[in-house]
């Protein structure tokens, strides 16, 4: 008989549908208060993947998010925000969902289910050499994620798993499980609540200490990101009066604009062009 997942237990709270609105939102966010400590206890894992991982990229390797559900829909969010924050090419960080775009939106019907589609789905990339792999799973059984993560290590590529469930299969197949171990949901099975939160902290942990590392990010700033809106440029501008000691804002938007990003303002500037 197999072991219930530790994200399939019974809820800590009884009688949902007859609690005040308040109780709710405090039950809900008594629980949220744990997700972080969970996630202490992993960050060693977290930490020796990253290492690996910047070695790999600075080598001209990608890393890749494959995931189901709310799992994959994360791995694509932390993906996405990659080139806008941080200036990086759109192809450096990709994230793949069982289903394809589509289940970016609506669900697709066993796709999850299908053991090799993974493994598929990441061959349209060419995908090889120093490249990495993160299977995110909640439950650490999907077999979209288990199958991709299993071929992607035999062909000699990193990967982990981020998952929420001890003994997990995927952590079994891969270099470096990352397991934050959050507990029964606030809604029995509702994996999008506290596992969610978990994975979504360590792909910010992953992408933002990557980004960091490979020099997008200069003292404490976004120094490569991109001027796709008017918050941005005003962002860009404070930065290179902060940096240069300008203190016309106008002449470092000058600065910024016409070079195209914060780090090339302040080189200019420092250049005396």
């Amino acid at each position: 008989m197999s072991v219930k997942k530790v994200t399939e237990q019974a809820s800590n709270y009884s009688n949902l549908d007859k609690m005040s609105t308040g109780d709710l939102l405090r039950g809900m966010n008594a629980e949220d208060k744990t997700v972080p400590y969970a996630v202490e206890k992993c960050l060693p894992q977290v930490e020796k993947f990253v290492d690996l991982l910047v070695e790999r990229m600075k080598k001209g390797g990608r890393l890749f998010y494959l995931g189901a559900g709310t799992s994959g829909r994360l791995g694509i969010l932390d993906a996405s925000e990659i080139p806008p924050t941080y200036g990086a090419p759109f192809d450096l960080v990709i994230g793949l969902i069982a289903g394809g775009d589509g289940a970016i939106r609506k669900a697709v019907e066993n796709a999850e289910d299908d053991y090799d589609m993974g493994w598929a789905d990441l061959q349209k990339f060419n995908i090889g050499g120093w490249d990495s792999v993160v299977g995110i799973a909640a439950s650490g059984s999907t077999p979209y994620v288990v199958g991709a993560c299993a071929k992607a290590r035999e062909m000699g590529l990193l990967t982990g798993c981020i998952t929420c469930n001890p003994g997990a299969k995927v952590a079994e197949v891969v270099d470096i499980p990352m397991v934050a171990v959050v507990g029964p949901e606030f809604v029995t099975g509702s994996t999008r609540m506290k596992s969610g939160t978990a994975q979504k902290l360590i792909l910010n942990m992953i992408s933002t200490s990557a980004m960091i590392k490979l020099g997008h990010v200069k003292g404490n700033k976004m120094v490569d990101m991109q001027l796709s809106n008017a918050k941005l440029v005003d962002r860009g501008t404070r930065m290179i009066m902060d940096e240069t000691g300008i203190k016309d804002y106008e002449k470092a938007k000058e600065y910024l604009l016409k070079y195209g990003s914060v780090r090339k303002g302040v080189n200019a500037f420092k250049a005396g062009k």
